[in-house]
């Protein structure tokens, strides 16, 4: 095997520990807020530190694949992409801990409401990052689309949440600090979602070779087979 194919398949390897590192903490996340648990909270905070770990491993390889082996064309792509993934998986990471902070001052008051949608949104935002991962590895830019497409969804949950702790809100004052905290969760994990949108968006690129940031993708056909 050629030291560039093994530098890529290193990379790979980082990739999925870091994917899985940051899917973890979403998970425990969630159930730290469902079981009121400020232990798990705990160490979803701890585990940050691994995942920057693996951040700057990462991109000390990809630097290295550039400097050493002047990669061409796909494999180009792929360490810039992977240069840019890294980015939004610290991000998430970084979503995970400002949640779990959150989480340990919700749990100091009574609970507002059962958790319905926010596990949901966990869940599905998690499934995002994984499939955005995966489209990466298998250079899928059919994969990739349907991430992005997919996106509404977790913000249609996110304005569903909005207008009911509001409503809460309205109807009591009371709640005002535990609707606030839950608002911010669910903003977090919207923004998860994105991260994982922006990563599918390179993907596309990565194995495309076309930029559909910022624009309708409805205008782009994820049945193509160029």
């Amino acid at each position: 095997m050629k030291p560039l194919e093994n530098l890529l398949n290193e990379i790979k390897v980082l990739l999925a520990e870091m994917t899985d590192n940051v899917t973890d903490m979403i998970s425990m996340c969630i159930r730290a807020l469902v079981e009121r648990e400020n232990d798990t909270a705990d160490k979803v905070i701890d585990m940050d530190e691994h995942v920057d770990e693996l951040d700057n491993k990462i991109e000390e390889l990809c630097l290295n694949g550039l400097a050493l082996y002047e990669p061409k064309a796909i494999d180009l792509r792929y360490i810039i992409t992977a240069l840019r993934i890294i980015t939004d998986l610290e991000r998430v990471g970084d979503h995970c801990v400002d949640i779990a902070k959150e989480i340990i001052k919700l749990n100091q008051i009574p609970p507002i409401k059962p958790y319905i949608d926010l596990p949901k949104m966990a869940d599905y935002s998690s499934e995002m990052v994984k499939d955005a991962i995966n489209s990466f590895f298998s250079k899928n830019h059919k994969e990739a689309l349907k991430i992005i497409r997919n996106d509404d969804y977790i913000d249609n949950l996110n304005n569903q949440i909005l207008r009911e702790l509001l409503t809460y809100i309205v109807e009591d004052f009371r709640k005002t600090k535990g609707c606030l905290s839950l608002i911010f969760i669910s903003r977090s994990l919207e923004r998860i979602a994105d991260h994982a949108t922006n990563i599918a968006e390179m993907v596309y690129f990565m194995s495309k070779g076309e930029n559909i940031r910022h624009k309708n993708y409805n205008d782009f056909d994820g049945n193509d087979d160029e």
